[in-house]
């Protein structure tokens, strides 16, 4: 599954200019090493009260008194699936579904109890058929468990047999399990609006298949499925596998059945379902398989670009694992209403629109990069995630942080004009730094428990940590080995589940190198080291001192800092690739690097593959700095040295001020991923700075920073240029008209008029960046143009673009209507949060944006339960102020509005909070005298 975080990852840490963004979310948990063969998860617990917390501010009544997470069962395993022949009937103007399923079922242990997971069913009948005599059964439900309990009159018999069960549902709005989905119109709520058209879709990942059938709803319980779908005769049916017949329903003009074929053996969660009205294009890749892409009626030009990756990326697949594609077909769906990115069901991959429609006229360069990416990311699911299938969902990491890593081999393979590993440094790496420094951070295995658990570990730990982890591990054996450990781990593991220690002992046996020894410690530690290195010269050698402690973002060393860290290292002579390779085991090591002279630098990390920040020393740094300015540092390696010295800043380790005479070093930076990093990071900064009196000064040194290369650019795309270079004009122009720059907004407002009026459209890779430079810059009447345009606005894109604009205004009144806009029927639940978040990036859209969160708390906390957009939206609305008062204020609201599936989320913005209140305070005086000297 592709969740949001990555799609904006280029300015996640922008919180003063573009909060629509979904967060992720992370608990610390403290536990022994989790066995996932125990069927009960009581080895660990949260650790609110017991954990020692530096911070008096971290000390909250709320936390030390949160109640412990109960003991988790899991389902017993007498009785366990072989075949689900499962029969389900949407009602699309009544929102209800009724189903009935035929499980073989195969009896292991004698016992007269069977339990399924099962939620919001209401169970009509079940029966329990040996081929000898059939047993009726009385039906127990329990909500908190999420389980029905079928209970016989006497214990079934060791052998095979079938249990039959009918029942019927909601089609809820929670956008999971099975659900409604609008296709057009505008959701009242109600099954009344004649205005309104409605489809069916399923989200069961990560455990809510249990919503729409009872199932035994856990990764490692697979079984074969037969699907069965009776629908309207208008609409469209799809389901994983392709149709084997479809016919009118006997009796009935309105309806039609469609089966489908049988199933490979596969988790419930992979399950899917689509019912509504859907055009497409098709074509087959150079292996046969047929790949389409459904788009809304009328807009099948838009699934040609989704269906270019997809056809290049099956092939890619198969011959990078040594694999075919096992099904006969490949769907990919775009779907209106849609909580995450994406979800990989096999062979039915589901959509937001914006991860898979790309309108040649109005999107932009990042929206085709960004669906290529989750094209990208989905597929290689189907053979990681889908073949073979984590064991249970603590080892979630090992689908979505390989996912997350060979999205990116897959898309520099597609597109390598896209520069995209040095992308990825930025996008995942570099955001699993600030994540994991965190003392609210967790492991990259988490023992999880109770369903309501898994969605808190969908996050950037998961997802990019792992990824990174992953890329570093790659690096350290090889490709070759790396490939090959892949294929006969797929190999062994097809239709069946694993554990992280099955594949590392694939690569290990692959490499000869101690890859569970190595990696053990990366996946089960939280946190990552710092390595501080020291040199001098020797001769003709350069003697390096390395060092290694954990990171932390408040500076404070704390716990077991030593790692495995594979050490990569170049020199003036071999900039970007690596002279030197060392495994540092121990705190501390030399190494000598041969052949350096007095006056050459040396670098750590070249390529920034490993997992850690570089202290240099500063005569080292020194040396690297004119390297900067004429970029014989490769740019993967210039953005890795701002960014480990803006956490060194932020950590109290060195001085904002002597990071802000090396940003001024990147004044004729020319590279997009460098200065998406330098904007992001100056971002953070500059949502901190608003709390003073000097902020217009921090805005008058960004004027004087990304005026060169604005300038260099130029307001018109050029003929022959890049990808990168269309999306760093936006990135550019964006931010000086942030800052003010009085003709960037000339310009901008002009743009805008005859945009608005249609006299001449604007480039899509300019839109967000004009839209928030003139509504930062303007009043009523352009928050009214553009709202004008948001509801002419076809493509989801674009409305998507303007609503996360809205924000940037900033007239408090004006900021109160994007507020109360965010909750319109005129906006879809799942945009909500976007819109919110949107207006967070100034001090007064904050305070508003909070007050609103909670005097409409129990609006939101019905919507999204306990979802990932609550705790996302949670986030972006409370981390970025830097006071205690208002620490405490929003931990007091938690208190008396407990939200138990944000808790990680809450603690984590406490802490930010507090590290934004330290830095202020210690570095704001110098920064103020540096400014305005």
């Amino acid at each position: 599954m592709k969740t949001l975080y990555s799609n904006f990852f280029s300015s996640l840490k922008a919180r003063n200019l573009d909060l629509g963004h979904l967060f992720g979310l992370d608990i610390r948990l403290n536990r022994s090493r989790f066995d996932a063969t125990l069927r009960t998860s009581h080895a660990f617990s949260v650790c609110f009260g017991r954990r020692s917390v530096r911070h008096s501010l971290l000390r909250p009544y709320y936390y030390s008194n949160m109640p412990e997470k109960k003991p988790f069962s899991r389902l017993p395993t007498d009785v366990v699936p072989v075949n689900y022949q499962l029969r389900l009937q949407p009602y699309l103007e009544k929102f209800t579904f009724d189903g009935n399923e035929q499980i073989e079922v195969q009896v292991k242990k004698s016992t007269d109890t069977v339990v399924l997971n099962s939620a919001d069913i209401k169970v009509q009948e079940a029966t329990f058929n040996s081929g000898s005599e059939e047993k009726p059964a009385t039906v127990e439900y329990s909500e908190e468990d999420e389980t029905v309990t079928l209970k016989f009159s006497s214990p079934l018999k060791v052998g095979y047999g079938l249990l039959s069960i009918t029942f019927s549902g909601n089609l809820n709005s929670e956008l999971r399990g099975f659900y409604r989905c609008l296709i057009s119109g505008h959701d009242k709520g109600t099954s009344t609006d004649k205005d309104s058209k409605y489809g069916a879709v399923s989200m069961f990942a990560a455990t809510d298949a249990r919503r729409a059938f009872p199932c035994w709803d856990e990764p490692a319980v697979k079984a074969s499925f037969d699907v069965t779908l009776v629908v309207p005769k208008d609409k469209v049916a799809l389901s994983n596998m392709p149709v084997v017949n479809d016919s009118p329903l006997e009796g009935s003009t309105d309806w039609r059945v469609v089966q489908y074929d049988k199933t490979p053996i596969m988790s419930t969660y992979l399950l899917a379902f689509v019912v509504g009205e859907y055009d497409f294009v098709e074509a087959k890749d150079s292996d046969g398989v047929l790949i389409r892409v459904y788009t809304p009626v009328g807009k099948k030009e838009q699934g040609n670009f989704a269906l270019e990756v997809a056809v290049k990326t099956l092939p890619f697949y198969k011959k990078y694992f040594k694999i075919a594609y096992p099904l006969p077909k490949m769907d990919l769906i775009a779907i209106a209403d849609f909580a995450a990115g994406a979800m990989e069901n096999w062979g039915l991959v589901t959509y937001r629109e914006t991860a898979l429609l790309i309108d040649p006229k109005n999107s932009s360069s990042a929206a085709k990069q960004w669906v290529a990416l989750v094209v990208g990311h989905e597929l290689a699911h189907q053979w990681f995630g889908n073949l073979v299938t984590m064991e249970w969902w603590t080892h979630l990491w090992l689908n979505e942080g390989f996912a997350s890593f060979i999205e990116y081999l897959c898309v520099d393979h597609v597109f390598p004009e896209y520069d995209i590993w040095t992308q990825f440094v930025t996008n995942d790496l570099n955001r699993a730094l600030d994540l994991d420094a965190l003392n609210n951070s967790h492991p990259i295995e988490v023992a999880v428990g109770h369903p309501a658990e898994v969605d808190e570990i969908f996050d950037i730990i998961s997802y990019s940590k792992g990824a990174s982890v992953i890329r570093m591990l790659h690096d350290y054996i090889g490709d070759d080995s790396f490939r090959k450990g892949l294929h006969n781990y797929l190999n062994k593991f097809a239709y069946k589940n694993a554990f992280t220690e099955d594949l590392w002992e694939a690569l290990a046996e692959a490499s000869g190198k101690p890859v569970a020894k190595v990696m053990g410690v990366w996946t089960q530690k939280m946190g990552y080291p710092a390595i501080k290195v020291s040199e001098k010269q020797d001769g003709k050698n350069r003697v390096l001192t390395l060092e290694q402690e954990k990171f932390s973002a408040d500076g404070k060393v704390s716990g077991d800092g030593l790692w495995m860290t594979p050490i990569s290292i170049s020199t003036s002579t071999s900039s970007g690739k690596a002279v030197k390779k060392v495994l540092l085991e121990k705190k501390t090591m030399t190494v000598t690097v041969e052949n350096v002279k007095p006056n050459e630098w040396v670098k750590l990390n070249p390529g920034l593959v490993g997992l850690y920040r570089t202290r240099y020393s500063s005569n080292m740094l020194d040396k690297l700095l004119p390297a900067i300015k004429d970029k014989t540092i490769p740019p993967r390696d210039r953005l890795g040295l701002e960014n480990d010295l803006f956490a060194l800043s932020r950590a109290g380790e060195t001085s904002a001020v002597d990071v802000l005479k090396v940003v001024e070093a990147f004044s004729g930076e020319d590279n997009y991923t460098v200065w998406s990093d330098l904007h992001s990071n100056l971002s953070e900064l500059a949502g901190m700075l608003q709390y003073t009196d000097f902020y217009d000064d921090f805005k008058a040194f960004g004027r004087k920073l990304f005026k060169p290369i604005a300038e260099k650019l130029g307001w018109d795309p050029k003929e022959g240029e890049s990808h990168l270079d269309a999306m760093l004009r936006g990135l550019v122009m964006g931010r000086l008209g942030g800052y003010g720059e009085q003709s960037t907004v000339e310009v901008a407002r002009k743009r805008f008029e005859v945009h608005a009026n249609g006299s001449s459209q604007l480039p899509a890779d300019l839109r967000s960046a004009v839209y928030r430079t003139v509504l930062s810059n303007g009043g009523e009447q352009e928050f009214e143009t553009l709202l004008k345009l948001f509801r002419a606005a076809d493509l989801h894109e674009e409305k998507e673009r303007i609503m996360r604009s809205l924000g940037a205004v900033k007239d408090e009144h004006l900021i109160q209507k994007v507020l109360e806009f965010s909750l319109s029927d005129e906006i879809r639940s799942q945009d909500t949060p976007f819109v919110i978040g949107g207006t967070c990036g100034s001090k007064v859209g904050r305070e508003l944006a909070w007050k609103f969160v909670q005097d409409k708390w129990s609006v939101l906390h019905d919507r999204y339960k306990g979802g990932f957009l609550l705790a996302r939206l949670i986030k972006s609305t409370t981390e970025s102020f830097v006071t205690d008062d208002k620490a405490k204020e929003i931990e007091a609201f938690f208190k008396e509005n407990p939200a138990p599936a944000a808790e990680r989320t809450i603690q984590q913005s406490l802490e930010n909070i507090q590290l934004s209140k330290t830095w202020l305070q210690r570095d704001q005086d110098a920064i103020k005298k540096f400014l305005k000297g």
